[in-house]
């Protein structure tokens, strides 16, 4: 008779990203089971240049990734809203969201705002406060400071949830 297999504790990175403020989040995830490890955002100063914020965004998400390990990262996918500009702005922020990790090896999966709703809260419309709120249950240790925090732990708990898919995605486009 052949043993189960053991559930192995896995680090999970969630990145909200933005210019103003890019939330990060970490938990670990073993089966079910979500401990909360840590958040914060990365916030620049608005009166550097683009390429300055987003460098500040790089290394801030650096320290993150030297300070917790996470073994596999993820990021909201970017919706086009009425100001091209702007989404492409957020796309650059973004873009740091991903190379980050990825500079250190780590996987990123990418995951829609409404799949992260539906996952967290059980409904693809729900609002920043309904995400927070369900935070506090999922995640009773948790007190992020910032929406963007909150979010990037949703992002996180949402890898938790649809890693297995996520990662094979990933593996299947990389070979």
């Amino acid at each position: 008779m052949s043993a189960p297999p053991i559930r192995q504790p896995i680090r999970i990175l969630g990145i909200d990203p933005g210019l103003r403020r890019t939330g990060w989040g970490v938990i670990e995830s073993c089966g079910n089971r979500l401990v909360f490890i840590g958040c914060g955002s990365v916030e620049p100063d608005n009166d550097l240049p683009l390429a300055s914020r987003l460098l500040e965004i790089h290394h801030g998400l650096a320290k993150v990734l030297a300070e917790f390990v996470p073994a596999e990262a993820a990021v909201e996918q970017t919706f086009v809203n009425k100001d091209a500009g702007a989404t492409l702005k957020l796309g650059q922020a973004r873009g740091i969201a991903m190379l980050a990790p990825a500079l250190v090896g780590i996987a990123v999966a990418e995951y829609a705002p409404n799949l992260i709703k539906k996952t967290v809260i059980g409904a693809g419309h729900a609002d920043k406060a309904q995400i927070q709120m369900m935070l506090k249950i999922l995640l009773p240790k948790a007190e992020p400071k910032t929406a963007d925090a909150a979010d990037a732990l949703a992002i996180a708990i949402t890898h938790a949830h649809h890693r297995g898919g996520a990662l094979l995605r990933l593996k299947a486009v990389q070979a």
